[in-house]
């Protein structure tokens, strides 16, 4: 049984063994433009995007801590890239899925990491900032384009700090949110390491 895929930059990742040198960014770029958050229960003329997702959590990342580095900014963009290959399941479909699922898709992201100069595994410290960058750029979403009311999203996903609750979230067409995702990528692989 075929168990690769062929990617539009011809390369052919190996779903059961990726390899890092089969992994390119214009590829993650394209596959997340195309793949919708809240399973497409979105409100805009285009479904919310995983590229555009993983955009406003590096940049809320930055908000969070302006002295940022490069690590954790590239880390941040690419918290969500497996998902160029697996889609976005939502969390409670994951869980149900459980650890053969998690497995395969961290073996996916510690060769993407790989692959852009990260640690396959990032640490606890990194991992948690970005998850709290996540939460709150899932409580934007929710409140702005999936249908919570804020008390509901206060709950489920906890109050986002003030400085990122006027945060807007545009509604962007496939293309767009690519090229949001290949920018961000550009500015965070040349952002400087900080002292």
């Amino acid at each position: 049984m075929r168990a690769w895929q062929r990617m539009l930059s011809g390369r052919r990742l190996d779903l059961l063994n990726p390899a890092a040198i089969d992994i390119e960014i214009e590829d993650i770029a394209h596959g997340l433009s195309r793949v919708a958050r809240w399973n497409g229960q979105t409100t805009g003329d285009h479904a919310f995007s995983v590229a555009q997702h993983c955009v406003v959590v590096a940049d809320i990342c930055a908000l969070l801590d302006p002295a940022a580095s490069r690590e954790t900014l590239l880390a941040a963009l690419l918290h969500d890239a497996s998902e160029y290959v697996v889609g976005d399941m939502i969390s409670p479909f994951k869980n149900a899925l459980g650890v053969n699922y998690r497995a395969f898709e961290d073996k996916l992201m510690h060769a993407i990491h790989i692959r852009f100069g990260l640690p396959p595994v990032i640490s606890p410290t990194l991992k948690k900032f970005i998850k709290k960058a996540d939460k709150i750029s899932a409580w934007l979403e929710a409140t702005q384009i999936a249908g919570f009311d804020i008390a509901e999203s206060n709950k489920i996903f906890g109050a986002p700090p003030e400085s990122t609750a006027r945060i807007t979230l545009p509604s962007l067409s496939p293309n767009e949110a690519k090229k949001l995702y290949l920018d961000a990528f550009d500015r965070f692989l040349h952002t400087s390491e900080k002292p």
